[in-house]
């Protein structure tokens, strides 16, 4: 399945879904967004598909938006801006999303990283929140990447517009780790694998928790934490993962 924009493909358990208009250094059109939803809420609806990998083609990952287009400038107040869709998609996704990001991210590319529960980089990318460099702000992905980079550092970055490296797009948390171009895969494969040692159920709680913790004052969220606890150590899923520990064989988990 395909767009003109977008690439996806089924590698075993895992959607990748492939930003594809590298001639644009895939900005955020309007044609990249609509492939974009369509192809993660393919993923979702897909009961093969176990894990979502988003990537670009390309020496960019995405440039952010599509300034020819005039960006969001046409946003509709009374609407919920397909952007926003595109990242609580990833951001709400019960299936794990890795990012590959195999090149520069800039502006609201940087959002698509942000939004990724996993990412790894190419040693080489560069990131910019640039938006002030041309009279603008990151003001729609600033609800996710602010709460990774902290107040001091999206204070710096969202002033200043400089650039950063993938390294220390590590040190401040947007990025888990940074490889060579010819690591990326199998980075990509490693964390992948690590992924699927945990039960599929325990991976999507496991997201859950830490998206919704957060959000709980203290006594709520122990209350919470407390029921969802009990509610999973009864689980089927637990009891095979507790057999299989004990027998020193893999789980063999149910979908």
């Amino acid at each position: 399945m395909t767009t003109e924009a977008v690439r996806y493909e089924l590698k075993q358990d895992a959607a990748w879904i492939t930003l594809d208009q590298p001639d644009r250094r895939n900005a955020l059109g309007t044609e990249l967004v609509a492939g974009l939803r369509a192809h993660l809420a393919a993923a979702l609806d897909d009961a093969r598909v176990r894990l979502i990998v988003l990537t670009g083609a390309g020496p960019v990952f995405c440039a952010g938006a599509d300034l020819k287009s005039g960006g969001v400038a046409d946003a509709k107040p009374d609407a919920e801006h397909p952007f926003v869709t595109v990242l609580k998609a990833i951001w709400n996704s019960p299936k794990p999303v890795i990012g590959r990001i195999n090149g520069h991210a800039f502006g609201g590319g940087i959002g698509l990283v942000a939004a990724c529960d996993l990412t790894i980089a190419v040693d080489s990318a560069a990131f910019a929140f640039s938006e002030v460099r041309v009279g603008v702000v990151p003001a729609i992905i600033s609800v996710l990447c602010v709460p990774k980079l902290g107040l001091q550092n999206a204070m710096w970055l969202f002033l200043t517009g400089e650039r950063f490296s993938a390294a220390r797009a590590v040190e401040l948390g947007l990025v888990h780790r940074a490889v060579r171009a010819a690591e990326l895969d199998a980075a990509v494969d490693e964390v992948s694998g690590l992924v699927r040692l945990g039960g599929p159920q325990a991976i999507r709680e496991a997201k859950l928790l830490i998206r919704r913790v957060p959000q709980l004052a203290l006594d709520d969220a122990f209350r919470w934490t407390t029921a969802k606890s009990a509610e999973l150590f009864r689980s089927e899923e637990a009891a095979e993962g507790m057999q299989a520990f004990a027998a020193k064989r893999k789980p063999r988990w149910a979908e």
